[in-house]
């Protein structure tokens, strides 16, 4: 074990510290406001009615907030760019943190191959008789880029990035409610109108709710990527806990508000919610709604930088799990290699070579294929979030069984341990009933099981396979490994 702490180490020293505050939490913004927002939001309002949407994303929401406690507490006091697996390995088992690190690469590696097929789809907006392909290969080109540049590059151009969707959900906001109110638009105030037509605001009761949890969830996945950007920030102990602190509270009022004012303006009966061109948002909708033919062609090119931006931080964040995975022994040594300004290039282009999944689309049909990768991702996505929370506990025990007391930490997670064991008991939840429907008809829908759950067999077979081929055992809290230098 100590060679390979050592290992680390030495390895790390080659990563740059140059991400200040202001970077890392615009990298976690610019990870988490992308087509989860901006585009499977209208879906998730038809599907379970404005109200149920609020009702899930506040739910995900509060139980990531408690995940990202839970991961700042770890991260300000050992900062690693290896994050979720790091801490697994030290404070479960090896076999577990083995897992954890596969599994979190290939969570990003296919929300990669996700974006950028939306991408093409947001495209044909203004070139509907283009190739998919075409698109796919300019903006794979472009986020390879901006990731083989230096890493305070990277930081600034996600700053800027982030920094555009930002002011486009701010402005969105106070243009929605200005029309709710009738003070822009030349309408009638619109009020509650929508919120109650139908079966509003409830449509579908509890279980239509709970069907958009996975979608939900999905949207706010990004945020856990202050962990891994720890790596590589200069002055962890303060900047991590303060972007947990602002991170979190600008998602969850982004989330919120903007939802509730496309169920306010937009019926959840409209079928263009559920349309299959993904490439009309509801962001477009609302826009259009006011009679401003430039606004919708202006959000699809916000909405193209949400994709590129959401895309280069998952390359950003899988590239250096895979690293981390590689300086551990835990994956090829090729992929431990760094060039001069610190980027592990061999890592970004085996990342990038899973992405190339996003191909498929050219294919097999767009809207199929995005939707097939959006639920493969999402699922990968909890898993990791159940690794945060047990690792969490038992770092949080470990530290009081070895006598180091809570002091000590530079930033404590508040509701320990009631946090970290509500937000296991909610994933675990939604990861086993997200597609429930698929048991419950006459026969059973093996593809659509196939589709939903394929993330747990491989998540399983990762564990159990570096479990048996080397032997490991959870290691007790008396001999978990915190140090942190």
């Amino acid at each position: 074990m100590s060679e390979n702490r050592t290992g680390t180490q030495s390895n790390q020293q080659q990563l740059k510290r140059n991400l200040k505050s202001r970077h890392i939490a615009m990298i976690s913004l610019g990870g988490t406001i992308g087509t989860g927002l901006f585009l499977a939001s209208g879906a998730s309002i038809a599907e379970a009615g404005p109200g149920g949407a609020l009702v899930a994303y506040a739910v995900i929401g509060i139980m990531v907030y408690f995940l990202m406690t839970s991961l700042g507490e770890m991260a300000a006091y050992m900062p690693t760019s290896g994050s979720f697996s790091t801490y697994a390995t030290k404070f479960v088992d090896p076999a577990f943190g083995f897992a954890m690190g596969w599994n979190y690469w290939y969570n990003w590696a296919i929300t990669i191959a996700a974006e950028i097929s939306a991408v093409s789809l947001i495209m044909k907006f203004w070139f509907p008789d283009s190739s998919s392909v075409l698109w796919i290969i300019l903006f794979i080109a472009v986020v390879l880029t901006f990731n083989l540049l230096s890493v305070r590059a990277y930081g600034e151009s996600e700053y800027w990035f982030a920094m555009i969707k930002v002011a486009t959900v701010i402005v969105f906001i106070v243009v929605s409610f200005l029309m709710i109110f009738g003070i822009l638009g030349g309408n009638d105030p619109v009020g509650f109108e929508n919120f109650i037509v139908g079966d509003a605001p409830f449509n579908g009761g509890f279980f239509a709710i709970f069907g958009i949890f996975l979608a939900a969830g999905f949207s706010f996945q990004g945020t856990e990527l202050l962990g891994i950007t720890a790596g590589e920030t200069d002055d962890p102990g303060k900047n991590i806990p303060r972007a947990v602190r602002s991170v979190f509270w600008r998602i969850l009022l982004f989330y919120i508000l903007a939802i509730l004012a496309i169920g306010l303006l937009i019926p959840y009966t409209d079928p263009r919610l559920l349309s299959e061109d993904i490439a009309v948002s509801p962001f477009t909708l609302v826009f259009d709604k006011i009679g401003i033919a430039f606004a919708a062609s202006v959000m699809n090119a916000i909405i193209l930088t949400a994709m590129l931006s959401a895309g280069n931080s998952g390359l950003y964040a899988s590239s250096r799990m895979l690293w981390q995975l590689a300086v551990d022994g835990k994956a090829p040594k090729i992929f431990a290699k760094l060039s001069k300004n610190g980027i592990p290039v061999y890592a970004l282009l085996a990342t990038l070579a899973v992405g190339s999944l996003a191909f498929l689309s050219s294919f097999f049909g767009d809207g199929v294929v995005y939707m097939w990768l959006l639920n493969a991702s999402g699922l990968s996505g909890f898993i990791a979030w159940v690794g945060i929370a047990i690792s969490h506990y038992r770092f949080r025990r470990a530290l009081i069984v070895q006598g180091r007391g809570v002091d000590q930490l530079p930033y404590k997670a508040k509701f320990f341990p009631f946090g970290p064991l509500f937000a296991l008991a909610v994933c675990i939840i939604v990861i086993l009933g997200q597609n429930y429907t698929a048991f419950t008809g006459g026969s059973i829908d093996w593809y659509g099981v196939t589709v939903s759950y394929i993330g747990i067999p491989l998540f399983l077979i990762l564990w159990l396979g570096y479990k048996i081929r080397h032997k490991t055992k959870v290691v007790p809290l008396d001999k978990c490994d915190l140090d942190h230098e």
